[in-house]
C-alpha cells in the first residue's frame, strides 16, 4: 500500500514541481493508508490546496474542514477553506474563518484585508438584499423574464406571496406599481403566473381598508369575477379568497391593526354591493365556470345571512332574496344532460342548496318567510309545462333543491296542483335523461308521502323555543296525516305505482342504493292502507318490490321488505307474486323475524309467511330453508299477543310440513307443551290457531298423541275446555284432536280418554240435533263415538222400543 509520510513527501515534490494532479493522486493514496489523526490532518490540508488550484472549491472546502476537524487551530486550512467558501459566494461563512485566522495571527496583514474586504463586500450585497424595493423588482423581472428557469419563477412568485402577508411588503408591492405588474401576470394567461397574481393581491388587500379599496377600483370587481370564472378549480379557489379578503378588510372581519389608514378611507357599502350583485350575476352566468360558480355561491352563503342571530341587520339576506333567488333557483333546477345547460361540478346544487337554507332561515318574521315563498312558487309555476318535459324536469329538480335546503318550502310545493302528475309522467318516461332525475323525484316522493326520518320534537323543547321568543318550526298543515293520505291517493290514481316500478328496472348509475331506499319508503307510505295494496299489485308494485327488498342499504330492504310483508298477509302469491317470484319474498320476510325489527315488521312478516304457508306445499318448504322455524317458534313464546297469534297462526300452516313434524317430535324440548298450553289460553283466534296446529300434528304423527300426554299434566284439562268451548272452530279442532288420541294406536289413551269426563261430552256434543252452524263440532263428536265403539271401549247405543 506505501508509507503515508512517504506518499505525503512525493504529492509536497509534485506540488512544488506545479503537476497538481499527481499530488492529488499521492494525497489520495497517503490519506487511504493513514493511521495518525495528526500526519491525516496535514495531508488533508495539503490536498485542499491541490484542490485551490484546480478551482474546484466544493472540494477544497471539504478537505479543509476535515483537517480543521482535527485542529481547530490549524491556520492553514483555516486560511484555505474562508479562500474556497468565497469563491462559493458563502461570504458569511469566510468571514467567520478568516476571523479566526485574524484573531490567532492579529498582525497577519493578508488575514486583516481579506477581513476587511470580505466585511465591506457581505455590508454590500446585505444592503441590496434587503432592499424591499429591490426584492420586489427583481421578482418581477424573474417572473417576466421568458428565458428565467422555472424552478426560479416559482421560487419568485412564492416570494412575491410571503412578502405580500407581511404589512411593510405588501406597502412596498403597493407602491412600486405592483398591482399593474400583477394585472400584466393575469394578462399572460398562464395559471401559474395568475395564481401567483391573485395570491399576492390577496395578502395586500388582508387587514388593509384603504388598500383594499385601492385594488378594487385598479383591478375592478368584473376583472376580479372574470378570474373566479375561470374553469381552474385552484384559480377559483383563490379568487374567491380574494374575494373574501376584501370583505373582511371593508366590514371589519378582519380584527388585525395596521395602523390608522381606516381614518382616511371613504365609506365602503357602495362597493361591497357591487360585489354582492356581481357574485349573484356569477351565479347564473353561463360564462361561469362550475368552480367558479362554487366559489360564488360559497362567499354568498358565508357573507350574507348573519353569523349571529342577535345582529339586528339582515338586509343583506332581504336584498339577495329580491335579487338573486330566483338566479339561486335556475342553479338547482339544472340538469346536466340536458343541452344549454349552466356549467357545474358535482356540489353545486347541494352548495345553492345550503345557500337557499341559510337564506330562509336568516328570515326574522312569517311576512318575510311568505314573500320567500312566492317567489320559489312563482318560479316553479313558470317552469311547469305538460307539452315541454325538459322545463318540467328543470322543475323538478328545482324543488328536489328546495327540499334539501329549506325543506317546509318545497315540502308546500310538492301539493301544488300538477306537480305529482309531472313527477309520475317523469318517472314512467323512457327517454334516458328524463330517468336521471330519478333520484330527485325519488327525494321530493319521500316528501310527498312524508316517509323521511322523523326527528322526535321534545314538548319541553318547543316550550323553551316559545319563552324565549325563538322561531318555533311547526309541522305544515298540509304534513298532517289526512292531508298526506289524500296526496298519496292522488299519487295512486295517477299511477305512481308503475313509475317506480319503471324506476326499479332503470340500469342506470343513477339508482344508487339511496335512491332504492328511498323508493323503499315511498312503497311503504303507498302501502298504509290495506285497500290500496291490490292497486300496488295491479301496477306491477309486488314485482318491483323484490330487487329492493334484496338490495341497497339496510335500511332500504327492510322497508321494501315490510311492504312486501303487508301485500303478501292479505293478497293471493299468485297475483301479487306471479310465477317463480313468489319463492324470492320468502327470504325478505324472514329478514324481518329479528329482535331489532319493529314490533309491527315482526306481526306483519308473520301474517305473510301464513298465507303463504297455506298456499303450497313448496313455499311451505322454501320457508323451512330460509331457516324462519327457529325465528317462528320464538315469536310463539311473545308476550305480544298480536305477534305470539300471528306466530302461531303461521305455524299451524306449517306443521303439514314433514320437517317440522320432526322437530315436535324430537325429545328436550318444549315445543309440544307449548303448543298444549297456547291450546288452554283465553283468546278464541290463538286456541283455534294452536287447537288448529295440534290437530293436523297428532293426524300427521301418532306418537304426538301419546307425547302430548307426557309433556304438561294440564293435558286432559285443556282438552275437555275445548270440547265444551262455545267458539265452534275452537270446539271442533278439540274433539278432532280426542279423535286422533283414539286413532293413535295406544289402547291405554283410548281407555283413558273414554273413562274421564270426555265420554259424557262427546255424548252430550254428539247427541245434538243437527245444526248447520255447529255441524262440524257435532260431526267430529260422533265420529269419536264411533271410533270408541269400533275399539270396545263403550257399547252401541240402544234403540229406542
Amino acid at each position: 500500500m506505501g508509507d503515508p509520510i512517504q506518499l505525503k513527501e512525493e504529492g509536497n515534490k509534485h506540488f512544488q514541481a506545479g503537476d497538481i494532479d499527481k499530488a492529488i493522486e499521492c494525497y489520495t493514496k497517503a490519506i487511504k493508508v493513514c493511521q495518525d489523526k495528526k500526519v491525516l490532518a496535514v495531508i488533508y490540508r495539503n490536498r485542499s490546496a491541490c484542490y485551490l488550484k484546480k478551482e474546484n472549491y466544493a472540494n477544497a472546502a471539504s478537505d479543509a474542514t476535515k483537517a480543521i476537524d482535527v485542529d481547530a487551530k490549524d491556520i492553514k486550512a483555516l486560511y484555505r477553506r474562508c479562500q474556497a467558501l468565497e469563491k462559493l459566494g458563502k461570504l458569511d461563512m469566510a468571514f467567520k474563518d478568516v476571523q479566526r485566522c485574524a484573531t490567532l495571527e492579529p498582525k497577519n496583514k493578508a488575514f486583516l484585508e481579506t477581513l476587511r474586504r470580505l466585511g465591506a463586500e457581505i455590508q454590500s450585497k446585505l444592503k441590496t438584499s434587503f432592499s424591499t424595493d429591490s426584492r420586489v423588482q427583481n421578482m418581477f423581472d424573474i417572473l417576466f423574464d421568458e428565458e428565467s428557469e422555472k424552478d426560479k419563477k416559482e421560487k419568485a412568485a412564492n416570494n412575491l406571496i410571503v412578502l405580500s402577508r407581511e404589512d411593510a411588503g405588501a406597502e412596498r408591492i403597493f407602491q412600486n406599481n405592483g398591482v399593474t405588474l400583477l394585472l400584466n401576470m393575469i394578462e399572460t394567461g398562464k395559471p401559474e403566473m395568475i395564481l401567483a397574481a391573485v395570491r399576492t393581491l390577496s395578502g395586500m388587500c388582508t387587514g388593509h381598508k384603504a388598500r383594499a379599496m385601492a385594488i378594487i377600483q385598479m383591478v375592478g370587481i368584473d376583472k376580479m369575477c372574470s378570474i373566479m370564472a375561470l374553469d381552474n378549480e385552484e384559480i377559483a379557489l383563490a379568487a374567491c379568497n380574494l374575494f373574501q379578503c376584501i370583505n373582511d378588510s371593508l366590514t371589519g372581519g378582519d380584527t388585525r391593526e395596521y395602523g390608522k389608514e381606516a381614518d382616511l378611507v371613504m365609506d365602503p357599502s357602495k362597493d361591497l354591493k357591487t360585489i354582492l350583485l356581481s357574485l349573484l350575476e356569477m351565479v347564473a352566468s353561463k360564462k361561469v365556470s362550475g368552480h367558479g360558480r362554487d366559489q360564488a355561491l360559497n362567499l354568498l352563503s358565508k357573507n350574507v345571512p348573519r353569523k349571529e342571530k342577535k345582529e339586528m341587520d339582515h338586509s343583506k339576506s332581504l336584498f339577495t332574496i329580491d335579487h338573486g333567488l330566483k338566479k339561486i333557483l335556475k342553479v338547482c333546477g339544472q340538469v346536466p344532460e340536458l343541452p344549454d345547460q349552466l356549467p357545474l361540478t358535482e356540489n353545486t346544487q347541494l352548495i345553492a342548496s345550503v345557500l337557499l337554507n341559510k337564506l330562509y332561515d336568516d328570515l326574522k318574521c312569517d311576512p318575510e318567510r311568505n314573500n320567500f315563498r312566492d317567489i320559489c312558487d312563482e318560479y316553479i309555476k313558470s317552469k311547469i309545462d305538460p307539452k315541454d318535459m325538459d322545463k318540467t324536469i328543470h322543475a323538478i329538480n328545482c324543488i328536489s333543491g328546495l327540499l334539501q335546503g329549506p325543506f317546509d318550502v318545497g315540502n308546500a310545493l310538492v301539493g301544488r296542483q300538477g306537480i305529482m302528475e309531472m313527477m309520475v309522467a317523469l318517472c314512467g318516461s323512457e327517454r334516458e335523461v328524463d330517468q336521471m332525475v330519478a333520484y330527485a323525484v325519488a327525494c321530493i316522493l319521500v316528501n310527498c308521502t312524508n316517509s323521511y326520518e322523523k326527528k322526535e320534537i321534545l314538548p319541553e323543547l318547543v316550550q323553551l323555543a316559545k319563552f324565549s321568543k325563538q322561531h318555533v318550526p311547526e309541522q305544515h298543515p298540509k304534513d298532517k296525516k289526512d292531508f298526506v293520505d289524500k296526496r298519496v291517493k292522488r299519487l295512486l290514481k295517477a299511477g305512481v305505482t308503475s313509475a317506480l316500478a319503471v324506476m326499479v328496472k332503470a340500469e342506470n348509475i343513477i339508482l344508487t342504493d339511496q335512491t332504492k331506499e328511498m323508493l323503499a319508503r315511498v312503497f311503504l307510505a303507498l302501502s298504509e292502507d290495506p285497500r290500496d295494496r291490490g292497486t300496488i299489485v295491479a301496477q306491477g308494485g309486488g314485482k318491483a318490490l323484490i330487487p329492493l327488498a334484496l338490495e341497497g342499504t339496510e335500511a332500504g330492504k327492510v322497508k321494501a321488505s315490510h311492504v312486501i310483508a303487508k301485500i303478501a298477509a292479505i293478497s293471493n302469491p299468485e297475483i301479487a307474486f306471479p310465477g317463480e317470484r313468489v319463492y324470492e319474498v320468502i327470504r325478505p320476510l324472514v329478514n324481518l323475524l329479528h329482535t331489532d325489527r319493529e314490533g309491527m315488521q315482526n306481526y306483519e312478516a308473520l301474517r305473510g309467511l301464513t298465507n303463504l304457508a297455506g298456499f303450497s306445499e313448496k313455499l311451505r318448504v322454501k320457508i323451512v330453508k330460509e331457516k324462519a322455524l327457529p325465528e317462528i317458534e320464538n315469536y310463539m313464546f311473545e308476550e305480544n299477543e298480536q305477534i305470539r297469534l300471528a306466530a302461531t297462526e303461521c305455524m299451524c300452516n306449517l306443521v303439514t310440513c314433514k320437517e317440522v313434524q320432526d322437530r315436535y317430535l324430537d325429545d328436550g324440548n318444549d315445543k309440544l307443551k307449548l303448543l298444549v298450553l297456547l291450546c288452554g289460553e283465553d283468546d278464541d283466534k290463538l286456541q283455534i290457531a294452536a287447537g288448529g296446529a295440534l290437530a293436523m300434528i297428532t293426524a300427521a304423527q301418532k306418537k304426538l298423541c301419546t307425547k302430548m300426554t307426557l309433556v304438561t299434566s294440564q293435558w286432559l284439562e285443556i282438552l275437555q275446555r275445548l270440547c265444551l268451548h262455545s267458539n265452534v272452530q275452537v270446539q271442533h279442532r278439540g274433539l278432532v284432536i280426542v279423535y286422533n288420541m283414539l286413532n293413535s294406536d295406544n289402547s291405554d289413551l283410548a281407555k283413558k280418554l273414554i273413562e274421564s269426563e270426555l265420554l259424557e261430552i262427546l255424548s252430550v256434543v254428539g247427541r245434538a240435533e243437527d245444526n248447520p252452524k255447529r255441524q262440524e263440532a257435532i260431526d267430529a263428536a260422533r265420529t269419536c263415538l264411533v271410533k270408541a265403539m269400533d275399539l270396545g271401549l263403550i257399547k252401541p247405543f240402544a234403540s229406542p222400543s
